[in-house]
């Protein structure tokens, strides 16, 4: 697991080749952020730490659509545990207008088995 978190971490410090709009190939960073968050209750117990990865990009193979990959690795969190994570990752194909299809797998210590959704977006 730690090292799936520096592959992301490297990754997301790495230029594109390029553009997607330009030629059949191309990258084009949107978003890519590192958080990191004490949590808390509203009575003030703390409830952890939190490293928060995201990372939205577009990608061009011939057709547009973005790479979507979120990651909330969590220390002291859960009761009974002392690290879980959720990570997800997504394809997402515009296909008219502000409407697009989407694909994402998740992953987690709090799901039995791996999550595949599919599922339409309206962005607005």
């Amino acid at each position: 697991m730690k090292k799936f978190i520096v592959i992301c971490i490297v990754s997301l410090g790495m230029p594109g080749p390029g553009h997607a709009d330009d030629g059949p190939l191309g990258f084009t960073p949107i978003v890519n952020e590192i958080s990191i968050y004490q949590n808390g209750s509203d009575e003030g117990d703390n409830l952890g730490q939190t490293l928060q990865i995201i990372s939205i990009n577009e990608i061009k193979l011939g057709t547009a659509f973005s790479l979507e990959f979120t990651a909330d690795l969590n220390r002291r969190m859960t009761p009974g545990e002392d690290e879980d994570y959720y990570l997800e990752i997504s394809l997402v194909k515009p296909v008219w207008k502000k409407l697009s299809v989407n694909y994402q797998r998740i992953h987690g210590t709090f799901i039995a088995d791996p999550v595949n959704q599919f599922g339409v977006r309206w962005s607005f």
